[in-house]
């Protein structure tokens, strides 16, 4: 007898926490894939590089792939942000060390294919029982796995954050940890990055993901119980029910954190200690002047106005010659968006200052939306950005590949040959680790 016809009841949460400046997570949940990548290298880099890793998987969410492909599609998505990284970290120095963790988990009909690598981590809730399916490629891993500590003292090891395995520009192994599963009706998957799960015990995640039934709500709960714990880190979560087909009735992603729309959204907070802290350090100090003291502050004034009009001219200049390197930049990007029943490639980024666009139509395609998939014409509600002219016309040749009908002939794909099997052990750390402390 065949299997019970499933589908994903899915949520993407993500808050940047209480002292970070900016969101280098970035989370998915669509129909056919959830992505949850944590990334690392600084203010620039960990952004960028989560936004990269999810750009070359979300074209995956779809029902088009038969089960034995999974895999392989998943292994060359991961490598293709690999490469970019790399790239992207050769050709701008301000990027050096950038980096992201990535989980992704894939369904077609009910088997679901998962690959992993880095430190965030994936749970499943099958009835009242925990498990953590992913095993972290961290250094205190490492020696949890070779005896040298206990799982609990990796808890508060001051090299927790030492991560062996990501995408990025590291010369280190790159080889994603990779399974096969059936999708079971009631089972409820979590992935998160460490600033859920190195606050939050599995003990209290476990007991949260069983008592509150909604997805979305239930993320915010354990945002909450991170943000409660300190929030020191970006927290993000992704939430999905394996229930029988027909429940759900949307296909809408959700993508948060780095990769969204709303990437700059402010923290949650809270009403607990660890805000109203994060709040008092955010507060600016008292100037050593107050406007009253006017005897004491007079002579310093007019020591150092000579300087003013020098100042406010390197900076005009400073701020001018970064603008135009932006913009520069900005003109090697490309995008794609559903713009009056069809499919226009831009030029540029989809972004404006002012009167400003930082982008121009290029062209119009033959590609009817009305003629793409639901997802599809979802996804191209909102731009869809590649990094060169070539990949943008790659996704497009994908899109009329997909139509139905007579359609422009398509070079086959390549790459798509399933590879070896990782290794079962984490290598041994070395000097050129990554590590988390530095995102």
């Amino acid at each position: 007898m065949s299997a019970e016809p499933v589908e994903f009841r899915y949520a993407a949460r993500s808050d940047v926490g209480l002292t970070r400046r900016n969101n280098q997570d970035s989370g998915y949940a669509g129909p056919h894939l959830l992505v949850l990548a944590d990334g690392m290298g600084g203010p620039a880099g960990g952004d960028i590089a989560s936004s990269v890793a999810l750009a070359h998987l979300v074209p995956l969410d779809s029902e088009a792939h038969p089960a034995e492909a999974m895999l392989p599609l998943l292994r060359d998505a991961l490598a293709a942000a690999h490469d970019e990284l790399q790239e992207r970290s050769a050709q701008d120095p301000s990027l050096k060390g950038l980096g992201t963790t990535c989980i992704a988990i894939m369904r077609s009909g009910n088997k679901l294919a998962m690959v992993h690598i880095g430190d965030s981590r994936a749970y499943l809730l099958r009835g009242e029982t925990l498990t953590q399916v992913t095993t972290d490629h961290s250094f205190v891993q490492y020696l949890v796995d070779t005896g040298q500590i206990t799982p609990s003292e990796a808890e508060h090891h001051p090299q927790r954050n030492v991560v062996l395995r990501v995408l990025g520009d590291s010369a280190e192994d790159t080889t994603p940890d990779e399974t096969v599963r059936e999708a079971v009706v009631g089972d409820r998957w979590l992935l998160c990055s460490d600033g859920l799960s190195g606050l939050v015990s599995a003990e209290t995640i476990s007991k949260v993901l069983a008592s509150i039934d909604d997805p979305g709500t239930c993320a915010e709960a354990l945002i909450n119980l991170a943000l409660r714990a300190g929030g020191p880190d970006n927290i993000t979560c992704v939430i999905a029910d394996i229930v029988p087909a027909g429940t759900v009735g949307r296909d809408t992603p959700e993508v948060v954190g780095a990769a969204a729309l709303d990437r700059a959204i402010p923290s949650r907070g809270g009403n607990g200690a660890a805000a109203r802290a994060a709040a008092l350090s955010q507060s600016p100090s008292p100037t050593a002047g107050d406007p009253g003291d006017a005897d004491d502050e007079d002579t310093p004034r007019r020591a150092t106005r000579w300087w003013v009009p020098l100042v406010t001219l390197l900076v005009v200049v400073l701020v001018g010659g970064v603008g135009w390197l932006g913009y520069a930049w900005s003109q090697t990007q490309y995008y794609a968006i559903g713009s009056n029943g069809s499919v226009v490639i831009y030029q540029g980024i989809p972004q404006t200052l002012g009167p400003i666009s930082f982008s121009r139509p290029i062209e119009v395609t033959d590609i009817d939306l009305d003629s793409l998939d639901a997802v599809d014409r979802q996804r191209l509600t909102e731009p869809v950005v590649r990094s060169s002219r070539e990949e943008i016309n790659a996704y497009v040749a994908q899109l009329e590949a997909a139509v139905p009908g007579p359609s422009p002939s398509i070079p086959p794909q390549s790459g798509l040959t399933e590879g070896a099997t990782p290794p079962a052990v984490s290598p041994a750390p070395t000097a050129g680790s990554s590590d988390r402390d530095a995102s």
